[in-house]
């Protein structure tokens, strides 16, 4: 065979194993979730691509197949080529084997599988039109070699998942996915998104409106104190109680009793005619499972209960809807501030204030693992009910108690971890 049709064969067979390498990388290196995209959009390409990654073994059995046999193929019309050349030079045959191991490195592996890693979309559906036949033809072949690596994976008890494409995405991986897609998502959907899968881990009592804060009806009252507080009440929905506010009888909807506030004054009985039985939630309960509850029992408020069935709060849809979305309501004036900034950077803070509502309104970094609320952390740190003018550090912000009534911190002086930094530096 002459000499130039000897070299013309090698860069053949050279460009040949390029194409296996390129194949090979772009095909583990594709995007599974883009490549099922495409192929519910017909894409024919992605369609031959996910057959051919549900027999990976088969697929990477006819890529390495021909990738060797190739490099084989090469490494052989290089030595004859030497032996033409140099007779059966010891020293020349010893450069032409590292001259073809540098070949097919730079121009066979890595070089191709450099490109395909940079673009494993557009090589890999080009090239499974390619080696789709290729696995038809060679496929005995394949099926062969095959059964030693299945002696082999059971030898070491190692049984590989079938189906590449078949792999799991956890939630937190989904929320990677989320954030580095940041560029695609608007900023504030990927909040939504977000606060969404945070809904498995949150439970209704980190969203609690605590009894304190409870605008409710006592049905023993007077008729002109219930038609008052009717008239001047902030919300839709009202509990109505009997002489003590944990004996919880009914919820009245305002809005069905307005028509009959124009026949006069309304009464316990008016309430009692309208009121419907109350729907009582176990504390714990994730806020996703309540989301769902509330659908199912077609329910808009709930009564959050512990173990023992003492009344802790209260919990309504939008509250839950605020968690995803963000706020929206309108509060009453008497829960509309439970903080304010002073001068020096500091917070007054209301004890009852939930954690999480601090962490997401003034960006502090509470634990949320134990108590919900800035009291119940206090008071968890000091084992003991704290007395105006102490101070403490949590989570490194420094606080001050300002007011402790009734067994509970009232308010709380807290400092910016960097006002903290400050004061600690200064002296």
């Amino acid at each position: 065979m002459p000499l130039h049709i000897m070299l013309i064969a090698l860069v053949f067979l050279l460009i040949l194993s390029g194409f296996f390498s390129l194949s090979e990388t772009s095909m583990m290196a594709i995007n599974r979730y883009r490549l099922r995209h495409l192929a519910k959009q017909g894409h024919r390409g992605a369609r031959l691509t996910i057959k051919l990654l549900d027999h990976t073994d088969r697929l990477l059995g006819v890529i390495l197949l021909g990738n060797n046999l190739l490099n084989t193929a090469s490494a052989t019309l290089v030595a004859i080529i030497v032996a033409t050349l140099f007779a059966h030079d010891d020293f020349a045959l010893f450069m032409g084997t590292i001259a073809v191991t540098f070949a097919i490195l730079v121009f066979s592996e890595i070089t191709p599988k450099v490109i395909a890693a940079a673009y494993p979309e557009r090589i890999a559906l080009a090239a499974s039109y390619v080696l789709t036949p290729l696995l038809i033809i060679f496929y005995p072949i394949v099926w062969f070699v095959n059964l030693f690596v299945s002696g082999l994976l059971i030898l070491f008890r190692l049984k590989p998942q079938k189906g590449s494409l078949e792999q799991k995405i956890s939630t937190e991986e989904l929320k990677t996915l989320v954030l580095e897609g940041g560029h695609f998502i608007q900023h504030k959907h990927q909040s939504m998104l977000l606060n969404l899968f945070d809904l498995e881990t949150i439970t209704v009592d980190d969203v609690i409106v605590p009894r304190s804060q409870i605008e409710a009806i006592d049905l023993n009252a007077d008729d002109e104190i219930i038609h008052t507080q009717l008239l001047t009440c902030h919300h839709t929905r009202l509990p109505l109680y009997r002489e003590r506010l944990d004996n919880i009888v009914g919820i009245v909807h305002v809005r069905k009793v307005l028509n009959q506030m124009q026949g006069g004054k309304i009464t316990a009985a008016t309430l009692e005619k309208v009121m419907r039985e109350p729907y009582f939630i176990p504390s714990g309960t994730s806020l996703f499972s309540q989301l769902q509850l509330f659908q199912e029992n077609q329910k808009r408020v709930g009564l959050v209960v512990d173990e023992y069935g003492e009344w802790l709060g209260l919990v309504t849809l939008e509250d839950i809807v605020e968690e995803i979305i963000g706020e929206f309501t309108t509060q009453a004036p008497n829960l509309a501030s439970t903080f304010s900034k002073q001068e020096d950077g500091s917070f007054i803070v209301e004890g009852s204030t939930l954690l999480r509502e601090l962490n997401r309104k003034l960006g502090f970094q509470f634990p949320l693992d134990g108590p919900k609320t800035l009291n119940g952390l206090i008071l968890e740190y000091f084992e003991d009910i704290p007395e105006a003018g102490t101070g403490l550090s949590i989570a490194g912000y420094p606080m001050e108690v300002i007011q402790t009534k009734n067994r509970v911190v009232k308010t709380v002086k807290i400092f910016p971890a960097a006002t903290a930094a400050e004061i600690k530096h200064a002296e």
